[in-house]
Order: C-alpha cells, then structure tokens, then sequence
C-alpha cells in the first residue's frame, strides 16, 4: 500500500521559512518524479516544484523559483521542500505527490497523492 505523508505546514510570517516533508512507502519510487502542488482556497491545484528520484533533477514553478529548493533523502525515503521567502500568496495546502511519467507540472498524470499539509503566511 502506497503512502506518501506530508508533514512541516503552519504559520509562518511573510518573509519567513518552513521545511515540509514527504514520507514515501509502499513501494520503489527510483523510476518516479515527486512532485510538491499547492491549492489555495477557491483555486485549482497547481504544480510547485518536482524531482527525479533517478538522477535528482529538479524542476519549478515560476511562481517559486528561486524561492524553493526541492530535495530528497533516497536512504529515509522522503522528499523534502524548502521555502524561503515566503509570501501571503504562497498559503495553500501543499500536496506530495508521485508520478511514473513524465509532465510531471500535470497533476493528472501523479498516481499518487499525500493528504496535504496547511501553510498559511501571513502579512
């Protein structure tokens, strides 16, 4: 059974930092991308940052580049997204996901979702 577990949302001020996690299990994601999204109320899901977990390539949205760093653990298993500067607009509830294609900016095209973690900034 696949797991992926958020953890690390809050409050934070704008201008801030926070570290969110993603704990992956039940399965070999070597051949997946990871990817971070972000859903702000009344707004559609949209793709924030995601790396191959073969070769560590990363990718970002525009909105956050430059702003934050993904990165992944292969020995825990996990995957981490570092947020610096943070902005009011960056409030959402940050989902984990994983994808075994490619497009890895279509949220169709993950298999695989987390239950989301809040972060909220605030001005």
């Amino acid at each position: 059974q696949v797991q992926l577990v958020e953890s690390g949302g809050g409050l934070v001020q704008a201008g801030g930092s926070l570290r969110l996690s993603c704990a992956a299990s039940g399965r070999t994601f070597s051949n997946y991308a990871m990817g971070w999204f972000r859903q702000a109320p009344g707004k559609e899901r949209e793709f924030g940052a995601a790396i191959n977990w073969n070769n560590g390539a990363t990718y970002y949205a525009d909105s956050v580049k430059g702003r934050f760093s993904i990165s992944r653990d292969n020995a825990k298993n996990t995957v981490y997204l570092q947020m610096n500067s943070l902005k009011p607009e960056d409030t959402a509830v940050y989902y984990c996901a994983a994808s075994p294609r490619g497009a890895i900016a279509v949220a169709r095209n993950y298999d695989y979702w987390g239950q989301g973690t809040q972060v909220t900034v605030s001005s």
